[in-house]
């Protein structure tokens, strides 16, 4: 893996798309910043994280064959790896909520934003962005429900250990992905689901709650809700939020 350590950066990933677009990447090139001035996350969203308290990092994969109807086999790599280093480090209650932010119980620990590069219909690139919270222990209030390994632990962590740990892990999944082990993803992602098979109150685009049960993932990888009425409705990433 080629790594590049930046003091201060916007964000990560904007770095990693503009050096793929000047010159090819090896695969597994990753950057990580001691502070990140403009981070992303889903839907426009912007990541808040506080300087030299937890990793912030960018990784540029390629190589494993997937057709744009398979993407969310690699979503489920890329939040497995993250959920098997957060088990490993003892974090209580992991659970990935969909599509992939990482929880301990109810509380937000981890952020991932990923990127993809298409061509032909092929996934021939991604860039995946990941936010940890690690050290930080004081959020605005604004950011509701977040959560750190020290905040929970309550012991400082080796931000460098983690991430290449956490590269590790990322690798081992994508191996996964390009032998085609679907299923083995598929059903290790819905094992640790946030809230699958409890009953939930939900909030739709137009702000109607309304109470369901997460029963699954589609085939195009929205999520698959159970309605009172035994009824089986599928949501993009969009369309529903939790109450």
């Amino acid at each position: 893996m080629k790594l590049i350590k930046l003091n201060a950066i916007a964000s990560t990933s904007s770095f990693l798309k503009e050096l793929a677009q000047d010159s090819p990447l090896e695969n597994y090139t990753v950057v990580t910043t001691n502070e990140q001035t403009n981070g992303r996350g889903q839907q426009s969203n912007s990541w808040f994280s506080q300087s030299h308290k937890n990793l912030t990092v960018s990784v540029f994969i390629k190589d494993f064959d997937l057709t744009i109807n398979q993407q969310k086999y690699l979503n489920f790599a890329i939040s497995l790896a993250v959920f098997e280093v957060l088990l490993e480090e003892e974090i209580p209650k992991p659970t990935i909520k969909w599509p992939n932010d990482i929880m301990s119980a109810n509380s937000k620990i981890c952020g991932i934003l990923i990127e993809n590069s298409i061509k032909n219909q092929k996934i021939y690139a991604t860039i995946v962005g990941i936010g940890l919270n690690i050290n930080q222990t004081e959020f605005p209030d604004y950011l509701k429900n977040v959560t750190s390994l020290k905040k929970i632990k309550g012991i400082d962590f080796n931000i460098d250990t983690l991430l290449l740990k956490l590269i590790e892990k990322v690798k081992g999944k994508i191996q996964l992905l390009a032998s085609k082990k679907y299923d083995v993803l598929e059903n290790e992602y819905l094992k640790v689901l946030y809230k699958k098979n409890i009953p939930t109150m939900f909030k739709d685009s137009s702000d109607v709650l309304f109470m369901g049960i997460i029963s699954g993932i589609s085939a195009s990888g929205n999520l698959l809700v159970e309605l009172e009425d035994e009824t089986i409705k599928e949501f993009g990433i969009k369309e529903i939020s939790l109450a």
